[in-house]
């Protein structure tokens, strides 16, 4: 009976993808970086569940959030703002970085042009949080500086419902 070859066939779990976005800070305090580091390292090696990562490869979080993940495996989906964005990035070394890291990304997201920088900032971080499973916040806790700023971003994926999670060192301050 067809049924009895049923239950001779092993289970095999069935494992879905996991969107993980990233928002944060371009200046990452050193006394916060290893906290950071470790707590990207642990989210990236886990085995239980299959991941993709979200991340605009700006300096600072986003790009060791995506570095980190590509040194697990991890597919990265780069999400590039809506205008000339690489000339924004910061110094060379910031530019460099960003061509390697979208060099070895899985995916591109070209999102359509923004009238400001700041309106390219926040869609982008939108779009981040739109479509991931779980946002990984490296903040400082304080309200963004700018509009699109990290706050901004996780303001707008609290109210969205996606869980959020914050990497922070307790009482270490931004410059």
């Amino acid at each position: 009976m067809f049924t009895d070859h049923l239950a001779e066939a092993a289970a095999v779990p069935r494992v879905a993808v996991t969107r993980v976005g990233v928002t944060g800070h371009r200046a990452i305090p050193p006394a916060v970086l290893p906290y950071v580091r470790s707590a990207l390292r642990d989210r990236f090696s886990r085995t239980d569940v299959e991941l993709e990562a979200l991340s605009c490869l700006a300096a600072g979080a986003d790009q060791l959030f995506a570095d980190i993940a590509l040194a697990h495996g991890v597919p990265v989906t780069a999400v590039i703002p809506g205008m000339d964005y690489e000339a924004h990035l910061g110094d060379e070394e910031a530019r460099s970085t960003y061509r390697r890291i979208l060099g070895s990304c899985t995916t591109r997201v070209d999102l359509p042009r923004q009238p400001t920088h700041e309106q390219a900032y926040f869609a982008a971080g939108c779009w981040i949080v739109d479509h991931c499973d779980h946002l990984i916040a490296v903040w400082d806790g304080r309200p963004a500086r700018g509009m699109g700023g990290t706050g901004d971003v996780v303001a707008y994926a609290r109210r969205s419902g996606v869980p959020v999670t914050v990497l922070w060192q307790a009482g270490v301050r931004r410059e």
